[in-house]
């Protein structure tokens, strides 16, 4: 009886599900952020400025909110590009309800794709992107947790991306990371929009909302990291 020998071909790798869920993550951001510069590099403008914002919003016309939704997720996914300002400045371009909506549509995407890439890649990817690594307690379970992505949504204790990708990277329940950060985030995105409408309301409205907002910006977020409400400083670690 004749032996077949057995076959020393070396099988080709595969790229699993995960593998291929891991790279379409990573694709979409980076397709984003490419398109965004080589439009920065036609136009000679920053569009993370309210400036920059007004005059791309102006050269592509009916794609403005298009543009400004790409913008906001990029806002998100990469720390250092503040979307602060890209709100106010929609506020004063399209009026605060109209910009509130857009501005919730960008940020809650970039949230996802955040919390997207924390979950697929880890602690690294935090680590590269924001400078910080942050953990959360699991003894309170995931629903407290989803609370308190709530507040810290409603009011800004801690920078937007760095709760996204740490919710990944803690791999807390999808559905409970993204009604807490929807919810949590229209309220404060309305008052960035509104902040911007208010140029258009004269002097004195303009004063109120922005004292009343930086009243909240600051001291809220002060009251709870020296209070320890809600126990924050025990449930969120960031190094």
């Amino acid at each position: 009886m004749t032996v077949c020998p057995l076959s020393s071909a070396t099988p080709k790798p595969r790229l699993s599900v995960r593998n291929w869920q891991t790279l379409s993550t990573l694709a979409i951001p980076l397709a984003i952020a490419l398109s965004l510069f080589i439009l920065q590099q036609q136009w000679e403008i920053n569009l993370f400025t309210a400036e920059g914002l007004q005059t791309a919003v102006t050269k592509v016309g009916p794609w403005g909110p298009l543009l400004y939704v790409l913008l906001l997720v990029i806002s998100v996914v990469v720390s250092q590009i503040p979307g602060a300002g890209l709100a106010i400045a929609a506020g004063a371009v399209w009026g605060p309800l109209t910009a509130g909506i857009y501005t919730i549509i960008g940020g809650f995407l970039g949230a996802l794709i955040a919390y997207s890439l924390g979950k697929a890649i880890g602690p690294g990817l935090l680590k590269a992107l924001t400078g910080k690594s942050i953990t959360f307690s699991k003894d309170r379970g995931e629903r407290y947790l989803g609370w308190l992505i709530f507040l810290m949504r409603l009011v800004p204790v801690f920078s937007f991306d760095i709760i996204s990708y740490g919710a990944g990277v803690t791999k807390l329940s999808l559905p409970i990371y993204a009604s807490a950060t929807l919810l949590g985030m229209i309220p404060s995105t309305f008052l960035l929009t509104y902040l911007g409408g208010a140029f258009h309301l004269g002097t004195g409205a303009f004063v109120v909302i922005t004292g009343l907002f930086l009243a909240g910006l600051v001291l809220l977020p002060r009251g709870i990291r020296r209070h320890n409400w809600f126990d924050l400083k025990n449930v969120v670690h960031i190094n």
